[in-house]
């Protein structure tokens, strides 16, 4: 069975389906996670405390509710839009991210989070 976590980010909370790969694994062994959101464009970053390196399905084209580890940052990253480097309407990473789950619902609900708002992942 695929695990689940739930993401609340300023008053948005939503849950997301993980993939099974190694970074969905270490990620959710991690859990929980307290952070502050980081916004770029239509991307919420931020540091967790993960280092794992680049992965061979890495890649920096993106979905809408996509979720990803950002190697070079060791970041948490969710999509749910056009980034400042995208080529079209789909989210793109500023470099490649291991895509690691989805969002279950309607993740641009997250454009209402605001820069320094308190981030937190938990299991479900």
């Amino acid at each position: 069975m695929k695990n689940r976590i739930l993401i609340t980010a300023g008053s948005i909370s939503l849950t997301a389906t993980l993939r099974e790969n190694e970074t969905a694994k270490a990620i959710f062994e991690a859990l929980p996670i307290e952070s502050h959101a980081n916004r770029w464009g239509d991307e919420i970053y931020f540091s967790i405390p993960v280092q794992l390196d680049e992965a061979e399905d890495a890649r920096q084209e993106m979905h809408v509710g996509e979720l990803g580890y950002w190697p070079v940052g060791t970041a948490f990253c969710i999509f749910f839009g056009r980034t400042p480097v995208s080529r079209t309407d789909e989210p793109r990473a500023y470099s490649n991210v291991n895509p690691f789950g989805q969002v279950d619902g309607e993740a641009t609900r997250f454009r209402s989070v605001k820069d320094g708002e308190r981030i937190e992942i938990t299991r479900l």
